[in-house]
C-alpha cells in the first residue's frame, strides 16, 4: 500500500504560503518553470501498489524519450484525494499541470470550469488521431460540447475467483453466470470450506453494477427523476445486505487510508480467507493467476449483465500556465498512444483506451498467453456507460451514504435507499428546470 507522497513543499503550497523557496514547488506558477531548459510539470495522481510503480516506470520513460518536458509525479492516497487537493489548489491558484481523476469527478471540475478544455490542443495536433479512442471512454471526458479530458484508461468492475476452492467445493465458474447462482456458490464455500464465498468491495459502485444488471436505472428517461428505490434496486441491495450480516456468506473491508480496504480484500483471496471477489480490471497487475481466475460481472436470472464501464481521465487545471498546459498536453498524449495504452492495459489489467492497441504485436502475443486480459474488454462491450451525475455528484453522494448504511450498518436496503432517494431528489430537482 502507497502512503501518501506529498512533500512538505507541496503541503505549503496548498496552503497557499508564499515562499520564495516553496513557489519553486507550484506547478501553477509561470516561475515554476526554466525557459533555457525543459519546462517541468506537476503530475497528481492517487494510485498505490503495482499501479503506482507502473505509473512512475511511464513517467521515467517519458522524461528520457524527449528533452521538452520533464514530468514530476506526485501520489496522492487514491483518486478522491487527488480530486479534494486539486478543488484546494485551484482556489489558491497553486495548481499542477495535469492530473488524474476519475470520469465523474473531471466532469464536475469541468462543469465548474476548474478545468481547461483540451480540443485546441488536438486541432493543432495532426497526429492527435482522435478517432482511434475507444469512444465511450472519450464521450466520458465531453462537457457541452467541449473535451474536457482525455481517458488514461478503461476499467470494469469483474469477478476474481479462486480455481482451487472452486475445484474443490465442485463448483463449476458457470455458478458465475448470475447473482443468484453466485450466492448459493458462496453459501457452499463457507459451509464446507470455512472461507467467504465472496467479497464485494466497498461501496456504492458494486452495488450500482448489480442494480443496473436487475434492469434499475438511476434516472428517468427525461433524466427529472431519482429512480434509485425502485425494486430493482431495493432487491439488490437488500441480497448482499442479507449476504453480509445474516448469511456470512460475504463480507466487506471497509475504512482506512486511501486504498488500504482495496488490498485487505485482494489479500483475503490470496491468503486463503475467501474464494472470490469483485474487484477492478486494473487488479489484474497485483494478482496470481496462477491460482486466480477472471470472469465477467452477471445478471440476474431474468435480466442481461449491465454493469458500468468507466474511464480515468487526464485533466489540465485552468489555472495552469499557458506554456504547463502545452507541456502538460504533450504527457497526456504520450500516455494514450497506442503503445504506451496497450503496454499499460498489460501490465495493469486495465482497458487500453485506443482501438488499435489490440494490433500492438506484445499485446497480442500477451492476450494469446494471459486470456484473463480480455475479459474486461468483453465485459466492456455490453456495459453501461458510467454514471455522470448532473448533480456534480450529490447523487453519487446520496448513494455512497446509502451503501454504507446497508454494508456496515445493517440498514434495510429499502429504508437506506428511500432516504438516498429523497436526498437525492432535492439535489436534482435544483438542478433541472
Amino acid at each position: 500500500m502507497k502512503k501518501n507522497l506529498w512533500k512538505k513543499s507541496m503541503l505549503a503550497c496548498a496552503a497557499g504560503i508564499m515562499s520564495l523557496s516553496l513557489l519553486a514547488g507550484c506547478a501553477g506558477k509561470e516561475g515554476a518553470t526554466n525557459s533555457n531548459g525543459p519546462v517541468e510539470i506537476e503530475f497528481w495522481y492517487g494510485l498505490g501498489g503495482k499501479l503506482g510503480e507502473n505509473m512512475k516506470q511511464k513517467i521515467d520513460n517519458f522524461n528520457k524519450s524527449q528533452d521538452e518536458v520533464v514530468v514530476k509525479g506526485v501520489a496522492q492516497a487514491d483518486y478522491t484525494e487527488t480530486y479534494q487537493k486539486l478543488q484546494a489548489a485551484s482556489a489558491s491558484g497553486q495548481t499542477p499541470a495535469v492530473a488524474l481523476l476519475v470520469h465523474a469527478t473531471a466532469n464536475a471540475l469541468a462543469n465548474k470550469q476548474v478545468l481547461a478544455p483540451v480540443d485546441s490542443f488536438i486541432e493543432k495536433d495532426k497526429e492527435s488521431n482522435v478517432e482511434d479512442f475507444v469512444p465511450t471512454f472519450l464521450d466520458l471526458g465531453k462537457v457541452k460540447d467541449k473535451q474536457y479530458a482525455l481517458p488514461a484508461y478503461g476499467t470494469s468492475q469483474v469477478l476474481y475467483y479462486r480455481k482451487d476452492m472452486f475445484e474443490k467445493a465442485g463448483i463449476d465458474p458457470s455458478a458465475l453466470n448470475t447473482w443468484e447462482s453466485l450466492g448459493e456458490a458462496a453459501e457452499k464455500l463457507k459451509k464446507e470450506q470455512g472461507v467467504y464465498g465472496w467479497e464485494p468491495m466497498w461501496g456504492s459502485l458494486n452495488l450500482m453494477d448489480a442494480s443496473l444488471s436487475a434492469g434499475g436505472k438511476v434516472l428517468s428517461d427525461d433524466g427529472k427523476e431519482v429512480l434509485i428505490d425502485s425494486d430493482e434496486w431495493v432487491n439488490t441491495w437488500e441480497f448482499f445486505r442479507k449476504a453480509i450480516h445474516e448469511d456470512k456468506t460475504m463480507q466487506i473491508h471497509h475504512g482506512g487510508q486511501g486504498w488500504e480496504y482495496w488490498y485487505k480484500t485482494i489479500d483475503d483471496v490470496m491468503q486463503d480467507r475467501a474464494a472470490g471477489y469483485t474487484g477492478s480490471s486494473g487488479d489484474q497487475g497485483d494478482l496470481d493467476f496462477t491460482k486466480i481466475a477472471a470472469y465477467p460481472q452477471p445478471g440476474w436470472k431474468n435480466h442481461k449483465a449491465a454493469p458500468q464501464a468507466e474511464a480515468q481521465m487526464l485533466v489540465i487545471p485552468a489555472k495552469a500556465s499557458s506554456e504547463q498546459q502545452e507541456a502538460a498536453y504533450k504527457w497526456m498524449k504520450y500516455f494514450t498512444s497506442a503503445e504506451v495504452t496497450a503496454d499499460w492495459s498489460i501490465k495493469t489489467g486495465y482497458i487500453a483506451v485506443r482501438q488499435s492497441a489490440t494490433e500492438v504485436p506484445t499485446y497480442k502475443e500477451f492476450s494469446q498467453k494471459n486470456p484473463q486480459i480480455l475479459v474486461p474488454l468483453e465485459q466492456a462491450q455490453y456495459a453501461t456507460p458510467g454514471f455522470i451525475d448532473p448533480t456534480g455528484g450529490k447523487i453519487l453522494d446520496a448513494l455512497s451514504k446509502a451503501a454504507d448504511k446497508v454494508e456496515i450498518e445493517n440498514i434495510p436496503a429499502e429504508k437506506a435507499l428511500k432516504e438516498a432517494k429523497e436526498e437525492a431528489q432535492k439535489s436534482l430537482d435544483k438542478v433541472v428546470k
